[in-house]
């Protein structure tokens, strides 16, 4: 009898810590999916969307008009959020995951599909703004349900760890979209990649979707979500988001104003200043693409790294930092651009995507979902964190060619637009109160 109890503790153990890496792989190769799929929209929107879809009012109103399309997709993220995480609050986060990277990446194969303009006329731009809707609806549920089953599953002292492969799936979600445009756009001629070649990284999505799902499959349910709530939702609550609301208000707000350092970090680096370097700089597309690359492949090391060092030494004090590097990062960065100087560009590149941005993101997963109670964690957290993606987001591309076009071609404005974001996320995280869960 003696030796059963320890056997059976030992048991749980390993059980427990199997669980643990199955839903951290599980919610890494999700984010893959539904990381590349988002990404390369933006990447060929900078490229070959103003063209084949917009072609009739111009380039700088097309690349408005094509970039607007991107933050289609921001727009519906807060009502997959929404949508997913009352159910995944209600039934449990691993159906919903399952639907959510089917939903994905159905939709951005159709996309490869689309004929263009001069085949269908004004239908191939509603009918591409339609597949972006869907997914942005799919990608809003599935931050939420991949972050809370690896927060949930993990060990007490490694949360930010097991759940960092959240965040790494968007670099390697990077790697993906950019390698795999810029391998196709050197291997043809412009015209053939603007006719057909830009389809080509849409329809493989199709193969990453059958991988993500035959993994998921494997998944168990969260334990927490069980025990707390029930396999089937016997004691959840009715409408989880009123829930979430009313017990925690300034959780919403917290999660917007925090994210801003890291949307705008991001996606000035692999968004705007792609279409800002070829358009007004006449730099080669293939250059900041390959920037793109660079930055995704790095963040697959950093994130982790900078989570190990959040569980150790704090999430907040992780947090600040990055959100500092971002500030005093921004103008530097587009000095650099101005003076087409390429190896300055690629260290303040680096310096915004992989220092401020992955040491902001390597926290997120346990800081975001900890600020919600479990039966309400899957609605709170990811409304709150589509919410910060349309706020910050979504039209931070759109924002910036905008704010280039009003100051005569100058890129102080976005510059500055970039500083004040870092600047509210570290004013807001120095204020936050310190206590077990942040520190």
């Amino acid at each position: 009898m003696s030796t059963t109890h320890p056997q059976a503790a030992a048991a749980t153990h390993r059980n427990a810590r199997s669980q643990a890496r199955k839903a951290a792989l599980g919610s890494f190769i999700g984010a893959v999916v539904d990381w590349y799929d988002f990404l390369l929209y933006g990447i060929v929107a900078a490229l070959v969307f103003n063209a084949e879809f917009f072609p009739n009012v111009g380039p700088a109103m097309g690349t408005l008009a094509a970039f607007a399309t991107f933050g289609v997709g921001f727009l519906f993220r807060p009502l997959g959020g929404f949508v997913f995480g009352h159910y995944g609050d209600r039934l449990g986060r691993k159906r919903m995951l399952v639907l959510t990277v089917m939903m994905m990446g159905l939709s951005t194969a159709a996309i490869g599909l689309l004929p263009s303009f001069a085949t269908i006329g004004w239908l191939a731009p509603v009918l591409l703004v339609t597949l972006r809707a869907i997914q942005g609806f799919a990608v809003g549920g599935e931050w939420g349900g991949a972050a809370l089953m690896a927060v949930e599953s993990a060990p007490e002292k490694k949360k930010a760890f097991y759940s960092s492969g959240v965040q790494v799936g968007y670099g390697v979600g990077l790697v993906l979209s950019t390698g795999l445009v810029a391998l196709i756009s050197h291997s043809m001629d412009n015209a053939a990649f603007l006719s057909w070649g830009w389809r080509l990284p849409f329809l493989f999505s199709v193969v990453l979707v059958v991988i993500a799902l035959w993994i998921r499959s494997s998944m168990q349910e969260s334990q927490e979500f069980v025990e707390k709530v029930g396999q089937h939702g016997e004691r959840r609550v009715r409408l989880p988001i009123v829930e979430a609301l009313l017990r925690h208000p300034k959780s919403f707000l917290l999660i917007i104003a925090l994210r801003l350092a890291e949307l705008f970090t991001m996606y000035i680096v692999t968004a705007f200043a792609l279409n800002y370097s070829t358009a007004n700089l006449h730099m080669p597309r293939e250059f900041f693409l390959s920037i793109g690359f660079i930055v995704g492949a790095l963040s697959c090391v950093t994130i982790p790294c900078f989570a190990w060092l959040a569980d150790r030494f704090g999430r907040r004090r992780i947090y600040m930092i990055g959100a500092l590097v971002g500030l005093v990062s921004a103008v530097p960065f587009f000095l650099a651009l101005e003076a087409r100087s390429t190896v300055w560009i690629v260290v303040f590149a680096v310096m915004l995507a992989n220092i401020a941005h992955d040491m902001i993101v390597s926290v997120q997963q346990p800081m975001f979902t900890e600020l919600f109670g479990t039966e309400y964690r899957y609605s709170g957290a990811g409304v709150g964190y589509q919410v910060a993606s349309v706020v910050g987001g979504g039209f931070t591309p759109f924002i910036a060619v905008a704010l280039v076009g009003f100051a005569g071609g100058s890129w102080h404005p976005v510059a500055a637009y970039l500083a004040i974001g870092c600047l509210i996320s570290l004013l807001v995280a120095t204020r936050m109160k310190t206590g077990r869960k942040i520190d």
